[in-house]
């Protein structure tokens, strides 16, 4: 059985900026049976994350606050359990426009790694 708890997870800056904790990636060294990766992910208020591609396919799901979504020449408002599909190659990036932290799940299929992902702006 595989249980991983929050508060042991390393929180870290991600390529794109947001704050993150991993949780599954097969390409990380957990021992799990399938393609997937799953990162929970936070922006605080006025912040963004940078433009960038992925050469996967992403799923957010918002789990607190209020932002803007931003994929290719799209933008939408998003919130509290709302499930954003990020097809593989767009161009993205996450608003936080709320008045507190937003937070939400990443699920990169196949699993995230650093070479599938660009960075347009910064």
């Amino acid at each position: 059985m595989l249980i991983k708890k929050f508060a042991n997870q390393k929180e870290i800056i991600a390529g794109d900026n947001c704050l993150l904790r991993e949780f599954i990636n097969v390409e990380h060294g957990d021992k799990v049976d399938c393609r997937y990766s799953l990162a929970w992910s936070k922006m605080p208020v006025t912040k963004k994350t940078w433009k960038h591609t992925m050469k996967t396919s992403e799923v957010y799901f918002i789990l607190k606050g209020k932002g803007k979504m931003y994929i290719n020449d799209e933008a939408e408002e998003v919130g509290v359990y709302d499930t954003v599909y990020i097809p593989p190659n767009a161009t993205q990036y996450i608003e936080n426009i709320g008045e507190e932290d937003l937070e939400f799940i990443c699920i990169v299929d196949p699993a995230w790694r650093k070479e599938d992902e660009v960075v347009l702006e910064s």
